[in-house]
């Protein structure tokens, strides 16, 4: 009996901590309010700090509100109220709407950038505890950044309960920014938030590292000096790779751009000056598809380019294919009369485009599968561009199997490697090339609609890839699929290490002058065609 009375006497002593500890909190809440009506700067990055502090309930859509510029106060009453996004005046206090009339003098708490920070660090405290992994982490990178000390009790806690590593991994950071900000944190949390940040490696870590006070004890200096070589070395590392990848990244631009000028320069010997237009009626048709999807199927968005690709390419090829039957046709053997017309045709056709869509840019909006960024390692890559490595790398795939696969691609390389013996063995060479060219103006389009999600839609877009894709064609040798992937990967890899020695300008010309001597060397390319008459 006295044991069941014991634990009777335990469990009410318990509720009643319990509940002085809420009454506690309240208390503390409400008192901190008091300090957002005094219209001071200080007062209100005190009341910030004992709000976070407080673990009300009301805390976090207080601060909250606060960032958002909805918190208003009553200078004579000393009330707080939140401006409820869906209209209704709350009582920061209660959280409730109030009842009847807004008071008539209210004013919004002022911030200023101290104060901002201070919120910033605040909210990130707070939703140290959140159920959403993402919002943790979200939180953690945020207390990292402000460095705010009261945080250091919130993050002990949240990494003790923490299951997720990437977001524990997080907060160890957080945690160990503060611990080197701090003036009286021992040697040993010193030299283990090192170790920290040495593992982190990142630019952050070495600009927090390297903003130490010189204060520190003598092992802390020298873990500080090795950490800061460290992740200079890695930072060294992860830019040559990102340059690969910047390089990678530019030479599949390169690569949809040039491949169909390598189809129909290899088959027809066309200097094709219009080529880049091919590249701009593409992307022009990806601008009237989502144009279109917008008014009337904007469920259909993020399919928008899929739908995109096929008109694209037939957009470009019709009119490839109109060109060749209207113009080309008769300037064969004729290099530099073909020179001038299809050139004059780019000028007809950007004249057009002007006319039609004006001389503006037009904005194409990504999927959201292409939007957005993941990190790997210390290397940031942008979905859009890994999908147009992706895009780049299915059309090489697929033009090389209908080369080779179909009867289409078989004629194109007799009448490439021997135009004469082609005709002499009932291939209509006439048709092949019309063919030919409406491919090549196809998979232009294709490129037109990748480019639209990296480059400006406007009536110069297909201007500034023409040099370039000549560049790669004949660098590759000329209507070497192979040759033109090379040439594309290496041209746009150099072109990234060089820019940042040289400049983007400067880079290129040095490009331009390493292709020429390189030219003088092997004039057909690194792959030259095989074949009698082009070995002739």
């Amino acid at each position: 009996m006295r044991e069941v009375r014991d634990r009777f006497l335990a469990l009410v002593l318990s509720f009643g901590v319990l509940l002085s500890g809420g009454l506690a909190a309240a208390q503390t809440y409400e008192d901190a309010l008091r300090g957002f009506t005094a219209d001071s700067f200080n007062d209100t990055d005190a009341a910030i700090s004992a709000v976070a502090g407080s673990g009300h309930a009301m805390a976090a859509v207080l601060i909250q509100a606060l960032q958002d510029e909805r918190l208003l106060f009553d200078a004579q009453d000393k009330r707080v109220f939140i401006r409820d996004a869906s209209g209704p005046l709350l009582d920061a206090a209660t959280g409730k709407p109030i009842a009847g009339n807004a008071p008539a003098n209210l004013q919004p708490v002022r911030l200023n950038n101290r104060l901002r920070r201070s919120v910033e660090a605040a909210l990130g405290s707070l939703t140290l505890v959140s159920p959403e992994p993402a919002k943790r982490f979200e939180a953690a990178q945020a207390v990292f950044k402000s460095r705010d000390a009261n945080a250091l009790a919130t993050l002990d806690s949240a990494i003790a309960k923490e299951v997720d590593a990437r977001v524990k991994k997080a907060l160890i950071e957080a945690r160990a920014a503060i611990v080197l900000g701090k003036a009286d944190a021992t040697e040993p949390e010193k030299l283990a938030a090192v170790a920290t940040m040495r593992e982190r490696g990142d630019h952050d870590a070495r600009a927090l590292l390297s903003g130490l006070s010189d204060d520190q004890p003598v092992s802390v200096k020298r873990l500080v000096a090795d950490a800061i070589s460290t992740i200079d070395s890695q930072l060294a590392m992860w830019s040559v790779v990102q340059n690969l990848w910047y390089g990678l990244s530019l030479g599949s631009v390169l690569l949809l751009a040039a491949i169909g000028l390598a189809i129909t320069f290899g088959v027809m010997g066309v200097i094709n000056m219009a080529h880049g237009e091919m590249v701009m009626l593409g992307a022009y048709t990806t601008f009237v598809v989502q144009e279109v999807i917008r008014a009337r199927m904007p469920w259909l968005f993020d399919y928008s380019l899929a739908i995109a690709i096929p008109l694209a390419f037939l957009v470009a090829a019709v009119v490839g294919m109109a060109i060749e039957r209207g113009v080309i046709q008769f300037l064969y053997g004729r290099p530099l009369e073909t020179l001038l017309a299809t050139w004059g045709i780019s000028l007809i056709l950007q004249q057009a485009v002007r006319t039609i869509f004006g001389p503006t840019n037009r904005e194409v909006g990504a999927p959201g599968f292409m939007s957005g960024a993941f990190e790997l390692g210390g290397l940031s890559i942008t979905w859009n561009r890994l999908w147009i490595i992706v895009f780049a790398a299915l059309i090489f795939v697929a033009l090389l199997a209908a080369l080779r696969f179909t009867t289409l691609g078989l004629q194109m390389r007799a009448v490439t490697q021997n135009r004469r013996m082609a005709s002499a063995m009932a291939i209509p060479t006439n048709r092949i090339d019309a063919f030919t060219f409406g491919l090549g103006s196809g998979i232009a389009g294709l490129a037109g609609v990748a480019l639209s999600q990296i480059d400006n839609v406007s009536p110069n877009l297909g201007q500034g890839y023409i040099i370039d894709s000549f560049l790669v064609v004949v660098f590759g040798g000329v209507g070497n699929l192979w040759g033109t992937l090379v040439g594309a990967l290496s041209l746009g890899i150099a072109n990234k290490f060089l820019e940042p020695y040289a400049g983007a300008v400067l880079g290129k010309i040095l490009l331009l002058v390493l292709v020429i001597l390189f030219i003088q060397k092997r004039p057909r390319g690194l792959f030259a065609l095989k074949g009698r008459a082009v070995e002739a």
